[in-house]
């Protein structure tokens, strides 16, 4: 423990903190995994976490200012990875994990995918820099919010090979050793309690692509956030924004006062840019496609595979998606009645689109409340409704 808090290497301690972190799920985690195994569901894990691994893991965590668990930056995900040819791009096919649970190619395509839709973020930091901008005029302004939706788009192309990176049955191969102690009570009835460092049991939340960045960017920049519900589902999601490491935090705080100062719809309200609103509007339908495809996501790799009712971030499966689905939907109501048809957009054609997501999100509503669904029918709803994301 001592050498740990002596390191002063940032990319040294990150290793480290991978290393630990692995080590820590990896062990608490086993005993669930092997009663998944051996019935289908998953089972207690470790209540305790040996003072051999809990104090380094403390230290490192501390010294980076992150909490002592497996998360999405700094261990399973976008610290995580190397290229197999050096000589080639970040495209997922080109990644490997540097540490993984399972072995298996599943899990490799599963995280790496993700690592491959970063690849587009500085566009994407340019574009909220872009519209942050005290400076911009109407021309720069909307020049950012195309980049915007171009970046978004290119995201979401990557993001829907995710059926092919991954095969969805394969996902419980692994998935438990993501899962968090917060919300997962079943799995933690007592907390983890990290011995030789604090008495009392500690709960954080699992690894989760909710804790990955290009949603929260885009949802400050383009001013979805004003229409996230007031509800304990929109308190996970703040929740989860502490895990990310420090600089991510500070971004996300700067970027919001400086939209809440100038907010981009009223901008581009005052100056009647029209263009400027159809390339918003493009940017919400990216963010409803981006969520709409992660609760399919969330339809076949989980909800197909285990009854258990919890994300691995701790935040409950069959709601907590269709929440920030509903806020993109408000905000392109919301933007939809200040525009005109002019420059190629047609609100009759826009408002039958509009009409089928909600009435999509709105049956697979019903249908998950009830007790026993069935997830196959809230999946075909898709197809139905022509959103299946592949």
């Amino acid at each position: 423990m001592e050498a740990v808090k002596k390191e002063t290497d940032p990319f040294v301690k990150a290793a480290l903190f991978r290393a630990y972190s692995f080590v820590c799920s990896a062990y608490t985690l086993a005993p669930a995994h092997h009663t998944y195994l051996k019935t289908g569901k998953y089972g207690t894990a470790h209540a305790t976490l040996p003072k051999v691994i809990a104090q380094p893991f403390v230290a490192v965590s501390a010294a980076l200012g992150v909490f002592p668990w497996l998360d999405y930056h700094y261990s399973y995900s976008l610290g995580n990875y190397h290229k197999k040819d050096k000589t080639k791009g970040f495209e997922w096919e080109n990644l490997a994990m540097a540490v993984k649970f399972s072995g298996m190619d599943d899990e490799r395509g599963f995280i790496m995918l993700h690592v491959d839709i970063n690849q587009y973020s500085p566009d994407l930091v340019k574009a909220a820099f872009g519209v942050s901008a005290k400076e911009a005029n109407a021309a720069s302004l909307t020049d950012s919010v195309a980049l915007l939706s171009n970046t978004m788009k290119k995201m979401n192309d990557r993001r829907k090979l995710m059926w092919e990176a991954s095969r969805w049955k394969h996902y419980n191969d692994f998935r438990v050793f993501i899962m968090g102690v917060k919300g997962n009570d079943d799995i933690f009835p007592n907390g983890l309690t990290y011995e030789g460092v604090w008495e009392e049991p500690h709960a954080y939340r699992g690894q989760t692509g909710a804790q990955d960045n290009i949603i929260p960017t885009a949802d400050i920049a383009s001013g979805v956030i004003h229409y996230y519900p007031q509800n304990q589902l929109t308190q996970y999601l703040m929740d989860l924004r502490a895990y990310r490491p420090q600089c991510v935090q500070e971004f996300f705080k700067e970027l919001t006062t400086e939209m809440n100062k100038r907010p981009l719809v009223d901008r581009l309200q005052e100056t009647n840019n029209q263009l400027g609103m159809q390339h918003l509007m493009k940017v919400y339908e990216e963010i409803y496609l981006f969520r709409n495809g992660h609760w399919q996501f969330v339809q076949k790799y989980i909800m197909q595979n285990t009854a258990y009712p919890k994300a691995t971030g701790g935040t409950p499966i069959t709601s907590w998606i269709p929440n920030q689905i509903k806020a993109v939907l408000s905000a392109m109501k919301a933007l939809s009645d200040l525009m005109t048809n002019q420059g190629g957009w047609n609100k009759a054609v826009w408002e039958e689109s509009y009409d089928k997501k909600v009435q999509l999100l709105n049956k697979q509503l019903e249908i998950v409340a009830i007790e026993a669904f069935d997830p196959e029918a809230v999946f075909k709803l898709n197809l139905e409704m022509g959103y299946q994301d592949f």
